[in-house]
């Protein structure tokens, strides 16, 4: 089966042998709250980040989401680059944009297959750190996966034949900077039957954060490896230019075929709001502006989750 359309998160997790825990790592979190790691004028700047998408960079009196979802990523990932002179280690650093991704593996008696592109990834020279320690990876056996039955697991997944499984990160053997760091996904359809789903959109980044990670590993330790010494993390990053999804990924495990033994983890925190809405014009009511032009409801927490991703293993 190649996964082009997932269900939704329990779907993914039974196919990615995966434990869901709600919310981001604290060592995330942590990132998140310190106002050291905050960038000068951070709001300011993340306000005029918003305008800019939504209002600026078009010429259209309303900007569709096609035009302004990819301009308002690239603007806060160049945001969180501009920290590159209190984080030097942030050089160390890439973002690579449609490359494609295929890895392959065994789950009950079904042969899955992940391939295509996510979008944008950041690579870096060296590895993410492990998230969870030894005791709580060992933890994991004792959790039970969610069974559909009796609908199949495999439930509206694309059955085609497959000719190739051998695993392609992406990128050739001696690419300087071999490890993925965050995936960025843009649900930028304009047409709404065209869009994910939030829960479609999850799923969709679990599976590529799974894939990168599953491939990264066995470019590492080998296809016979099982439960790993150091397992590969690989985050996650979705919206709309919006809402957003931030989803950290460990692998533990490449042993996936039998439910028994340690379970890769999954943190996902879902459906954060960086604005409520965006008025392209004023609002005027009996001769009044009751809205102004620009962003209501703004929240910068979600873009401090955002830079704490970013900037996770580099500080």
């Amino acid at each position: 089966f190649v996964i082009d359309y997932p269900k939704g998160v329990k779907q993914a997790l039974w196919l990615t042998k995966a434990k869901l825990i709600e919310g981001l790592p604290e060592k995330v979190l942590s990132l998140a709250a310190d106002p050291e790691n905050y960038i000068e004028n951070q709001d300011e700047r993340l306000l005029n980040v918003i305008s800019h998408a939504r209002l600026w960079h078009s010429t259209e009196d309303t900007p569709k989401r096609e035009a302004y979802c990819p301009v308002i990523v690239d603007s806060l990932i160049q945001l969180c680059r501009s920290q590159i002179l209190k984080h030097p280690s942030l050089a160390r650093r890439i973002c690579a944009k449609n490359y494609t991704l295929s890895t392959t593996w065994n789950r009950e008696s079904f042969l899955l297959q992940v391939r295509g592109s996510s979008g944008a990834r950041l690579n870096t020279k060296n590895p993410l750190p492990a998230v969870a320690s030894k005791e709580e990876v060992e933890a994991t056996k004792n959790h039970v996966l969610e069974t559909f039955y009796p609908i199949s697991p495999t439930v509206d997944l694309q059955e085609c034949n497959v000719y190739d499984v051998e695993d392609n990160t992406g990128f050739q053997e001696g690419y300087p900077y071999p490890y993925p760091h965050t995936l960025y996904f843009l649900e930028s359809a304009n047409l709404r039957p065209h869009r994910f789903q939030p829960d479609q959109l999850r799923a969709k980044m679990i599976l590529f954060a799974f894939g990168n990670a599953l491939a990264q590993a066995r470019r590492l330790y080998g296809k016979d490896a099982k439960v790993l010494e150091r397992p590969v993390v690989v985050q996650s990053v979705g919206t709309d230019g919006r809402v957003f999804q931030f989803l950290v990924l460990q692998l533990n495990t490449t042993e996936l075929a039998a439910h028994e033994g340690v379970k890769n983890l999954v943190w996902v925190d879902s459906d954060q709001l960086l604005y409520q809405h965006f008025w392209c014009r004023p609002v005027i009511k009996k001769k009044v502006v009751v809205e102004p032009v620009g962003p209501t409801g703004f929240q910068p927490e979600t873009f401090r989750k955002f830079l704490a991703l970013y900037l996770h293993g580099a500080v």
